[in-house]
Order: structure tokens, then sequence, then C-alpha cells
């Protein structure tokens, strides 16, 4: 196992799966930064269209914790999406402190435009695998964030 240079790293470490699972997350990661970026996304564009869609129109904060992002993070999000009219922000007619985010036709068309590119994201990022191989990889991180997200 090596890094991107191919350095060699010690031998200690190329069994650990703890280790193995943050080189491929950081390798994977790279590819998809690299792509969403060449459409002129981010990761977290793409979680909070797609929440909007599945859940609905959502408060700031309910979208953030869907998304798993910061509260930081959420308003320059949202910002950004509504600045290319991909999503809509609005007072909350029973609580106008709270600001309700919803979804656009234009941003479902955004969303979709997403769907593809992670698409064949998925495929570069794991082409070493084939189908059966990427359900197993799928089941097995499952169960990992299953176990800790109950442990929580």
């Amino acid at each position: 196992m090596s890094d991107p240079d191919n350095y060699p790293v010690p031998t200690r470490l190329d069994h650990l799966p703890s280790f193995l699972l943050t080189q491929s997350a950081m390798r994977v990661h790279r590819v998809v930064f690299d792509r969403l970026d060449a459409a002129g996304a981010r990761g977290h564009h793409y979680r909070m269209l797609s929440a909007l869609d599945e859940f609905g129109p959502s408060s700031q904060v309910e979208l953030g914790r869907r998304c798993g992002l910061d509260r930081s993070d959420v308003v320059a999000c949202i910002d950004a999406l509504a600045d290319r009219m991909y999503v809509r922000r609005a007072s909350d007619p029973k609580d106008r402190r709270r600001n309700i985010v919803s979804l656009t036709r234009k941003g479902r068309d955004r969303l979709a435009e997403l769907e593809r590119v992670l698409t064949a994201v998925q495929d570069e990022a794991f082409a070493p695998l084939d189908a059966d191989e990427r359900e197993q990889l799928v089941a097995m991180l499952t169960k990992i964030i299953d176990h800790h997200v109950h442990l929580a």
C-alpha cells in the first residue's frame, strides 16, 4: 500500500482496516470533488437538493441536520443554491425568525444533472470492483455506520 506519490507506508498500517478506509476515502473523495467541481457543484449542494427533493420544504436547521452540515455551512450553501435559483428561501409564516427552503423546478433539473455526474463518478471511483463487490462494500460500510450511529 502506498500514497499517491508511491512512497511506501509502514507495513503495520497497510493491514489496518481503519487506515485502508481512510486512504480509500481520500482517493474517492478526490475523484468525486474533481467531477463535481467540473460540473460547478459541491457535494453539499447535491445533499441539500436531494434532501429537499425527498423530504420537501425544510427549515434551514432541519436541512443542515439532514445533510450532516455544520450550521455555519448551511447558510453559505443555501445562499449559493438560491443565487442560482435552485432553491427558494422564505420566512416561515408560523415563525418569522425561521426560513423555509424549498426546491425549485430549476433545482430539480440540477439535481437530475448531478445524479448523472455522480453515477459516472461511482463507476470511475469504484472501477476495480464488480457489481457484487460494490453491493458488499455498501452493505459493510452501512453496517459500520449503523453500529456507530446507535452508539452515539
